[in-house]
């Protein structure tokens, strides 16, 4: 049913749960499977605060931790990807939102599913804060599977 699977990730427990839901998905359909981090280009009111208390590299110094985060999140993935006998590919997608940086990924892929987790927001923080799933799933062109 399905030849080429998304799965978001950043790593947090839920998203744990989405990765595994994926990766079993993706063996059980031998899919090609790619897995996705997406890190958010850094704040201008944090880069200037540590920029103001004397840190000179503040940009690159975030920039290289968002990497390794993303490349520790990801290696852990595909891990898991292995461990169960499935090859996958992994991609950090860095200084994006993560909706667009999933849906860029998912085009880019050529995917027929995007596998991912919804964090739980209530009513009145996705109206401030918005979601990320709701992004993906209206801006996607394919079947998105949220696990809770």
């Amino acid at each position: 049913m399905y030849k080429n699977i998304l799965i978001a990730t950043d790593g947090s427990e839920l998203a744990e749960k989405a990765l595994l839901h994926g990766l079993s998905l993706a063996k059980e359909f031998n899919a090609k499977t790619t897995i996705v981090a997406v890190t958010e280009i850094w704040s201008v009111s944090d880069i200037a605060a540590r920029a103001e208390a004397g840190e000179n590299d503040a940009i690159q110094r975030f920039e290289e931790f968002q990497a390794s985060v993303a490349q520790k999140v990801l290696s852990a993935a595909a891990t898991k990807a292995k461990d169960i006998g499935l090859d996958c590919n992994t991609v950090h997608v860095k200084d994006k939102h993560p909706a667009n940086g999933i849906i860029d990924t998912a085009n880019q892929e050529d995917v027929d599913l995007i596998v991912m987790a919804s964090h739980g927001r209530h009513s009145i923080e996705k109206v401030l804060l918005g979601s990320v799933a709701n992004e993906v799933v209206s801006l996607s062109t394919v079947p998105v599977l949220i696990c809770r």
